[in-house]
């Protein structure tokens, strides 16, 4: 008989060893095997991703039975096991297609035109509102609201709301406008063939075609405000669209729906609302005004003129804060804040020298050349002409007080020597700036149409051009 083999001598620290690493390859196999059956059901996983968890399994094969060297757990590749190779590779997904140069450079064009013209739109509307009685509270409304959302932070291209669709209003202006131009044409036409000869067969031929034209036209516009006003909707009108759902009621059936959503996103009650409180609250400050205007009315001098003396220095110290506490009131959209002295002081020593460039800008800049067009009446047909360039001056007016309150809010308490040689420095050169804007002011009420009343009627932090005595 053969002798059988000694029992082979038992050592109890790699017995202990040999446990915990058959425990822990016991614990991997089924994590592994449940990868493995998910990677088998799904395409997403590339061979190579599946070699990791083989090279583990074969590992695991190949551990010794009985005695002999011990693999260790650290033996073990832990990037095997990684759930994050288990990923699908970002690296197959399709990348956006990046623009061309010349793509891009059309596309900046495209965009700069198209806000350009948005920005004349809003221009020309608010100049034309400015020019209503009224109605020139949502002007002012509008610029107030402007400079509030600066001051509340919003970014530069965020400040004007509603571009877009003055935009298409503007467009909607110049369609019109040329819609109209063949009418007016015959109908010229007509006039002139009436002139030559009286109820002649080409008068009436012009008169026909008027008609049928100004009708063509109407349908032409309807068409293209019914399918969203762009530019595209009037260059190609869709004419087999137009035949085959024209004379359909569903087509047109939501018309006056969109018309009324339109209509109440451009949010003219709310900026008459905010325009009708700030006026108010502007007249308050500007109250001293009317006491000049009382006291040099018939040139009287003594008692009178020293109270008007006093008055205009009362009226240059609102002018100091006035146009900041607009600011500050558009923000906060409290008629309280209009009158917040403290809290526009606290700004100021955190950031003088916005406060000066916004002050130098609202006070100087802007206004002033505009009291060249009070010295002659306009007329009211043409009302909307100057009102377009007090409109182009007055917002960039409205724009530079809100930058300077923003830029005020988001700056420390200020410490330092320099903070305190800037602050004495710009309260040395306020006076000298309002100064100049009094000057001219003083001098308007004996070359404005409007007088003495120019006193109230300051563009600069009121109304763009309050129009009472227009011819």
């Amino acid at each position: 008989m053969p002798r059988p083999d000694p029992a082979p001598h038992s050592n109890p620290a790699a017995s202990e060893e040999a446990l915990e690493l058959s425990a822990g390859v016991n614990d991997a196999i089924p994590d592994v095997m449940s990868v493995e059956k998910n990677d088998s059901t799904d395409s997403r996983f590339s061979d190579r991703k599946r070699e990791p968890i083989l090279a583990t399994l074969a590992a695991v094969a190949t551990l010794p039975a009985n005695g002999g060297p011990t693999l260790s757990v650290n033996a073990i590749p832990t990037a095997a096991i990684n759930p994050t190779l288990l990923e699908p590779d970002e690296s197959a997904d399709e990348k956006p297609e990046k623009k061309g140069l010349i793509r891009s450079v059309v596309g900046g064009i495209v965009w700069l035109i198209r806000r350009t013209f948005c920005l004349v739109s809003l221009t020309v509307i608010l100049a034309v509102l400015t020019a209503i009685p009224i109605l020139q509270l949502i002007s002012f409304g509008y610029l107030l609201n402007v400079s509030g959302r600066l001051a509340n932070g919003s970014k530069l291209k965020d400040s004007l709301p509603h571009l877009q669709q003055a935009g298409q209003i503007g467009l909607a202006a110049i369609a019109l406008f040329l819609a109209a131009l063949p009418t007016q044409t015959l109908a010229h036409l007509e006039s002139v063939a009436n002139l030559i000869n009286q109820g002649s067969e080409e008068a009436t031929q012009m008169r026909a075609l008027a008609v049928v034209t100004s009708m063509l036209m109407t349908a032409y516009l309807l068409w293209a405000w019914n399918r969203g006003g762009h530019l595209a909707n009037y260059l190609w009108p869709q004419p087999k669209r137009f035949l085959k759902e024209g004379w359909r009621w569903r087509t047109w059936r939501t018309v006056p729906d969109r018309l009324w959503e339109f209509t109440v996103s451009l949010q003219a009650p709310k900026y008459f609302w905010l325009g009708l409180r700030g006026a108010a609250g502007t007249l308050i400050w500007l109250s001293p005004s009317f006491v000049i205007i009382a006291t040099f009315r018939n040139g009287e001098t003594g008692l009178a003129g020293l109270v008007g003396f006093a008055a205009l220095l009362m009226l240059g110290v609102g002018m100091l804060y006035l146009p900041m506490l607009q600011a500050h009131f558009a923000a906060e959209n409290r008629l309280r804040a209009l009158f917040a002295v403290r809290t526009i002081r606290r700004d100021f020593r955190r950031a003088p020298w916005a406060w000066f460039a916004g002050m130098t800008m609202c006070l100087v800049i802007t206004p002033i050349p505009l009291y060249l067009l009070k010295i002659e009446p306009t007329l009211r047909e043409v009302m909307w002409a100057p009102c377009l360039i007090f409109m182009v001056f007055s917002l960039p007016a409205r724009m530079a007080t809100g930058l300077a309150l923003r830029r005020a809010k988001r700056m420390p308490e200020p410490t330092g020597l320099w903070k305190k040689i800037s602050r004495n420095l710009i309260r040395l050169v306020m006076p000298l700036v309002l100064g100049i804007y009094l000057l001219f002011v003083y001098g308007s009420q004996y070359t404005s149409w409007d007088g003495l009343t120019t006193w109230v009627q300051q563009h600069a932090i009121f109304i763009p051009v309050p129009f009472l005595n227009g011819v």
